[in-house]
């Protein structure tokens, strides 16, 4: 009798752990799920090759909302509907909470018609001419996100194109969200010395460094950075790890390019003095992971980009800028000044040594942004865009609500804008379409009529066909 008293006593525990066991791997699925929301998109990017980046994480479902079905359509009577054009987020079908304001958004086209459907969020890289959603009425704003580089999409940067968009995220300072400090975390990475390697360490390894080190593997952008770092390399020693110009092996675990922001990866970049931080355009306020990366890790970075990177610099000295030299040789020249001058060196180093970001328009736009960049804690820039554009059209409801006018909204020039690609004059004379680099140009050229062709067919207000595009830009 007792054996059969424990043996119930033991199939009791036994369903009893099980129960707590699949509790407990509910839970642990439920918040993978969770954390696979945040992976969406990957904040390393290379030159304009979107990768995967994190998902929006602050649209809470709202009570009792928990799982809405986009399928159910009446369910969203009541609130505005944020149509992605571009599918940047794949949800079919979500109601978030965007503080006291509730959107639904969704990538489904089929509520193109809906009588709820406010705006339409397109992401620059996958813009195109394909379909819009045409016509378009007074109602339906436009809402442009692009952090991209503009070789991504040039007809965008030109006024007729980007002025389309009721609000905008870019990279310019200038846009409705600005996203210039898109790769910087905050000021405390700036700051933290866990990379820095001694200059007394660095002059050690100088014995078979070389002073400068340059990584990148797209090559011949629009920035011809290329031709720069090559005719530089006939003045100072350069070692290049990346496809582009290459002289020198990454350890094999080390060559993928998602392989930039490893622990193992960061080590051997800060061991050099000095890196090439060569954007692949030229644009204001077009800054990328090539500039803070090495501040990040106590190199010198050799900047050529923004041209208005003296605006974000973390001090008056912590950069030395390609613009100020004449030619390649010139800059040579002063890398070895540096190089041979531990005191002129540490000119540059001082500010991170200090632990000082005297920059106030950095330090103002890190504290007032309203997302943050691998931070768990903070909304993403998807979240803040999607957000932005939910909170203007509930601004503009409640304005017609008490039978006022809406506030329209428009994009300017400045908020995503690039001069025409330029080669630099030193560059060597090749034959006509050698490299991509001699096709810049001339894309640079036809995008303006692209986006002339459009902006002509867009005011229609009608759909129109590629064919009729393409007349229309081949047109004489």
């Amino acid at each position: 009798m007792a054996w059969i008293q424990r043996r119930k006593l033991l199939a009791s525990c036994l369903c009893i752990t099980a129960s707590v066991f699949l509790l407990v791997t509910l839970q642990v699925v439920v918040e993978l799920g969770k954390l696979e929301r945040k992976k969406f998109k990957n904040s390393n990017r290379q030159d304009g090759h979107a990768t995967m980046e994190e998902e929006p994480t602050h649209l809470y479902p709202l009570p009792g909302k928990e799982a809405l079905n986009w399928k159910n359509k009446s369910e969203t009577d009541n609130y505005p509907i944020m149509l992605w054009w571009s599918p940047l987020t794949g949800e079919t079908g979500r109601l978030g909470q965007c503080g006291a304001d509730a959107c639904f958004f969704t990538i489904n086209r089929t509520y193109l018609h809906h009588h709820m459907t406010k705006a339409f969020l397109f992401y620059g890289t996958d813009f195109n001419i394909d379909s819009l959603p045409l016509p378009r009425k007074a109602h339906h704003d436009w809402a442009l996100f692009h952090e991209e580089s503009p070789k991504n999409n040039y007809k965008l940067f030109h006024k007729p194109v980007i002025t389309l968009f009721n609000y905008t995220a870019t990279f310019s300072r200038h846009s409705h969200l600005p996203l210039t400090t898109q790769y910087l975390e905050g000021v405390e990475v700036l700051k933290s010395l866990r990379y820095l390697v001694p200059l007394r360490s660095k002059n050690i390894l100088r014995r078979r460094l070389a002073p400068l080190v340059y990584v990148q593997s797209d090559c011949d952008p629009p920035s011809d950075r290329d031709s720069y770092v090559r005719e530089l390399m006939t003045h100072v020693e350069v070692d290049s790890y990346g496809e582009c110009l290459r002289n020198k092996d990454l350890p094999p675990q080390l060559k993928n390019p998602a392989s930039m922001d490893a622990d193992g990866f960061y080590r051997i970049i800060a061991q050099y003095k000095f890196i090439l931080a060569f954007e692949n355009a030229v644009c204001d306020d077009y800054i990328t992971e090539k500039f803070w990366r090495p501040l990040k890790l106590g190199v010198v970075p050799v900047y050529y980009g923004s041209p208005s990177i003296a605006d974000w610099l973390p001090s008056n000295r912590s950069a030395i800028l390609v613009s100020e030299f004449a030619h390649p040789r010139e800059l040579a020249s002063y890398i070895r000044q540096l190089d041979h001058d531990d005191r002129l060196y540490e000119a540059y180093i001082e500010w991170k040594l200090k632990g000082e970001v005297s920059n106030q328009r950095l330090l103002t736009a890190l504290k007032e942004r309203k997302w943050g960049v691998q931070d768990v804690h903070q909304d993403n820039y998807i979240d803040a865009f999607e957000c932005m554009v939910c909170s203007k059209v509930w601004d503009n409801i409640r304005l017609q609500e008490k039978g006022l006018p809406p506030k329209r909204w428009k994009a300017e020039v400045t908020h995503l804008s690039c001069p025409e690609p330029t080669v630099f004059a030193f560059s060597p004379l090749a034959p006509r379409w050698s490299s991509l680099r001699e096709m810049w140009i001339p894309s640079f050229e036809q995008s303006k009529k692209e986006a002339q062709a459009l902006r002509w067919l867009v005011d229609r207000n009608k759909n129109f066909s590629a064919q009729e595009f393409w007349a229309l830009v081949f047109k004489d």
